[in-house]
């Protein structure tokens, strides 16, 4: 039976200096007129995983299971891995040979506890809350980079760091 329950919005952007590099993420949430902000960075990542994390960080902050979502997104990575259902078979093939396996799993652990849908939107257009979400994943990747993306860096054994 269809829901006519209103959506909670969310607007994701994921960035990454040099990818591999300094990066961040961001996620605006608006339900209503409440409407939250989140982002942080990491000293070493990449763009895709910074795009993924945006969209966890930001389904860990529902607090109610089940609930209805749409995730606006510039990541065709993440978009269309949902919604061409390409994570699921990945997942049935172990993640086999595919890209931030750990990300993917933490993803699809959150994931199966709402009702999400993903929209793809044009990055650096006329998107007002991906544009701030732009600013805010850049500005993350550069002033909150002290973190570390530990199984980013572990798997890539990045020399210097």
């Amino acid at each position: 039976m269809p829901t006519t329950e209103t959506p909670i919005l969310i607007y994701t952007d994921g960035s990454a200096s040099g990818n591999p590099g300094p990066g961040g993420y961001a996620a605006i949430l608006k339900s209503g007129s409440h409407t939250k902000e989140i982002s942080g960075g990491f000293r070493m990542t990449t763009n895709n995983r910074m795009e993924l994390l945006a969209v966890i960080k930001a389904l860990k902050c529902l607090k109610k299971p089940g609930s209805q979502v749409l995730v606006f997104s510039d990541s065709k990575y993440v978009v269309d891995a949902v919604e061409k259902k390409w994570v699921f078979d990945w997942e049935q093939k172990n993640f086999k040979n595919k890209k931030n396996e750990d990300l993917w799993r933490e993803f699809l652990n959150i994931y199966r506890k709402h009702n999400v849908r993903f929209e793809w939107v044009k990055g650096h257009s006329t998107n007002e809350f991906n544009n701030r979400c732009d600013q805010l994943a850049v500005l993350a990747g550069k002033n909150d980079c002290s973190n570390i993306d530990s199984e980013y860096e572990n798997l890539n054994q990045t020399p210097g760091l």
